[in-house]
């Protein structure tokens, strides 16, 4: 799932497990959602729903959930201790990976305007959703509450982006866009809160209140206290006790992790706890968290290994390797284990039988089955992802033995193109070794609109509409196979001139598997064009595919020959 968006409504039902059994069912029908957590509070009356998808699974999922909660829940009834305005009292859209905020404001306006016309319940847009300066703050909406919400709405000062009326069964909901929250706690060897909060105050983005020599708040002249020098902007931050832990915790809410990033901010929180005489002996990540922030820690943490040496980065560590690092500097896992394929949103999301994931020997019994796939276009992703491999393998070890050797001002140009071609073989790699699924998926895709029926004239369009739509993107995934393992091609080219003489026959190797994989992704493409009508597309596949196909076998052939020639 490339693109994926998180959703957390609020209901307004924390008692009746038929309700929230039912809300759950209809997030759960849906194809591509998948629910992570419910989370009821009895005295609160009111129940958090947790689910992630893509964009349009989670469009869905949303307005399904909001229309089971509106059908079984009634305001007129309703009580409990949190403020409230509506039985879905807010549904905020969270971008997650690969989707933007403005992806997630568009989001929160089709599901606005359902529910504002299919369902009959006015509709606030907040947070970056929000039409109005006043709107933004979900507060300022919710005042009133349920009870104050058919007065409001008389003022047209509060007329809803969506829908008219007051509901009076369902009252009112607030839909909008919100930046991702990181609940993130870091741990101190003392059971003084005084000390942790003290330290959480040089953290929250607020800063501390300034106090005279009496220890009185100072206030300006419009009766607002006077804060000192502001922390880490998105972070909200206190200092607690947990008896269970038997230590002091900086407890924080990160909403902005790109400028209050988990690794400057455990660094300060590390330096601030040794000058309080206590040190940090580790953190923790409560519920979940995108793989995005533990890949800029792990980056930042290595660079640091490496002094001086910025561009080390992730050569020659592949994305679990760099959250691998971000989650033992961090000491994510002392309060209890960090599986990463448990608390990654994008490795939760993954299904637990991808071919990626199995092993050799599992992968190669699952190819020499009776089953169509996965097939070549599988392996040739497999292939691409071995020779990209292969090369970053060449460059890492090339750069590991110029790394800590005085070098002339050749040598460290030689080390900077090897640092640079692990980095980007890397990325090749990952991104072939995710395809060998997508082929897989693309194939299943199409054999599913074989099997749709085809017995009235509509049926037949929609069954020939759906085998075109499928033959494309099965001829797509191919080819982008095709562009990556050339490029794979071109890394073997640069290690085989440049990398270690020693490894000079694992540059060859390199180069021939991307060969293979582009030769079979060809093969992939072309069976799958015959059954296009589209001549245009096919016209432009087909030149593309055709090109790369040429250049591949004259690249892969120049670097065997020169390889051989070294070698003999």
């Amino acid at each position: 799932m490339n693109q994926i968006v998180e959703c957390v409504p609020n209901f307004s039902e924390g008692r009746n497990k038929e309700v929230l059994d039912a809300i759950a069912n209809a997030v759960k029908a849906v194809d591509g959602a998948m629910l992570l957590d419910v989370d009821p509070g009895f005295a609160t009356n009111r129940t958090v729903f947790t689910f992630v998808g893509s964009p349009k699974a989670i469009t869905e999922a949303a307005f399904q959930a909001i229309k089971a909660g509106s059908e079984l829940i009634d305001m007129r009834e309703h009580s409990g201790e949190h403020a409230r305005m509506g039985a879905c009292d807010v549904c905020p859209f969270i971008p997650v990976s690969g989707i933007t905020i403005e992806d997630c404001v568009e989001i929160s306006k089709k599901v606005g305007r359902r529910v504002g016309e299919e369902l009959n319940i006015p509709v606030f847009l907040y947070e970056h959703s929000a039409t109005k300066p006043e709107r933004k703050n979900l507060a300022n909406i919710r005042k009133g509450e349920y009870e104050g919400m058919a007065e409001k709405l008389k003022d047209t000062n509060w007329k809803p982006d969506f829908g008219k009326d007051f509901n009076v069964k369902s009252g009112v909901t607030a839909i909008g866009c919100r930046d991702f929250l990181i609940a993130y706690n870091i741990n101190l060897n003392t059971k003084n809160k005084k000390i942790a909060h003290d330290i959480a105050l040089n953290i929250r983005e607020e800063g501390r209140i300034i106090r005279d020599n009496a220890g009185n708040p100072v206030k300006n002249e419009a009766g607002e206290f006077l804060r000192g020098e502001k922390g880490f902007p998105g972070v909200k931050a206190v200092g607690w006790y947990i008896d269970e832990y038997g230590k002091a915790q900086i407890s924080m809410n990160i909403t902005n992790y790109q400028k209050g990033p988990l690794h400057k901010i455990f660094e300060f929180a590390e330096q601030d706890a040794i000058r309080h005489g206590v040190r940090v002996t580790g953190s923790e990540v409560v519920g979940l968290i995108p793989r995005e922030p533990l890949i800029a820690a792990g980056k930042y943490f290595l660079a640091k290994q490496h002094l001086d040496d910025d561009q080390y980065l992730s050569a020659g560590v592949g994305e679990r390797g760099l959250i691998a690092v971000a989650v033992d500097t961090l000491g994510l896992s002392e309060l209890g284990e960090f599986n990463i394929n448990e608390k990654v949103i994008e490795y939760k999301l993954e299904k637990e039988r991808l071919l990626r994931k199995m092993t050799v020997t599992d992968f190669v019994d699952e190819l020499a089955s009776d089953s169509a796939a996965p097939g070549g276009g599988s392996i040739a992703a497999l292939s691409g992802a071995l020779s990209a491999g292969l090369a970053s393998m060449v460059a890492n070890l090339t750069t590991k033995k110029l790394t800590f050797t005085k070098l002339s001002d050749k040598k460290k140009e030689k080390r900077e193109t090897m640092l640079t071609l692990a980095v980007k073989a890397q990325e090749i790699k990952d991104k072939l070794l995710e395809l060998i699924d997508t082929d897989t998926e693309a194939f299943d895709n199409f054999m599913a609109a074989l099997q749709l029926p085809q017995g009235t004239k509509d049926e037949k369009k929609l069954r020939a509409d759906a085998i075109e739509n499928a033959s494309k993107t099965a001829t797509l995934v191919p080819l982008e196979t095709m562009k990556l393992s050339y490029e794979a091609i071109e890394c073997a080219r640069i290690v085989a001139e440049k990398g270690l003489k020693n490894a000079l026959s694992d540059a060859g190797v390199s180069a021939l598997t991307g060969l293979a994989a582009v030769k079979g992704a060809y093969m992939n493409v072309k069976i799958n064009l015959g059954g296009i009508a589209d001549e245009t597309f096919k016209q432009k596949i087909n030149s593309e595919a055709d090109a790369i196909y040429h250049q591949a076998i004259t690249q892969a052939g120049e670097i065997e020959a020169s390889v051989m020639s070294k070698l003999l």
